[in-house]
């Protein structure tokens, strides 16, 4: 059969219903093998998500010490990354681009905590975890600044 272009040979440069359909069947079968093991570990992912947000407020209240030669009190709690704080201590250095945009809510939905002092360490920032409730243990652990590696 000749090509509408002169001197061109006709080439078909499709797929064929069977090529379509082998690709088909390989990415099912590679979907059955890696969705489940994605979807299995959602607790897992929650508590990864849970350490890398802890780990960025508290690298914002490093620098809000660093401008304000302290951490913000128990009372100005995390919202002083945000909005400039009243009350005391002041910070007469606040930056005022602040330190986080705004405060990130924990995998379940739930604020941060934070405390200072801390009862282990210079302050504590955490989530109760999955169950909401202080203490527990597995996935209803509690996550914190001091849990972290």
């Amino acid at each position: 059969m000749s090509s509408p272009f002169k001197g061109r040979p006709f080439t078909n440069r499709g797929f064929t219903l069977i090529e379509v359909m082998i690709v088909v069947v390989i990415l099912s079968v590679l979907a059955a093998l890696v969705v489940p093991r994605i979807m299995s570990r959602p607790g897992q992912a929650r508590v990864v998500r849970a350490g890398q947000d802890i780990r960025a407020i508290e690298a914002a209240l490093d620098l809000y010490r660093l401008d304000n030669f302290r951490y913000p009190s128990g009372e100005q709690g995390l919202a002083a990354l945000v909005t400039k704080p009243t009350g005391t201590p002041a910070a007469n250095n606040w930056n005022e681009d602040g330190y986080l945009k705004k405060l990130p809510k924990d995998p379940w939905g739930s604020p941060y905590r934070y405390r200072q002092p801390g009862q282990h360490g210079k302050f504590d920032l955490y989530t109760l975890g999955a169950d909401g409730q202080e203490g527990g243990d597995g996935e209803d652990a509690d996550i914190g600044n001091w849990t972290l590696e």
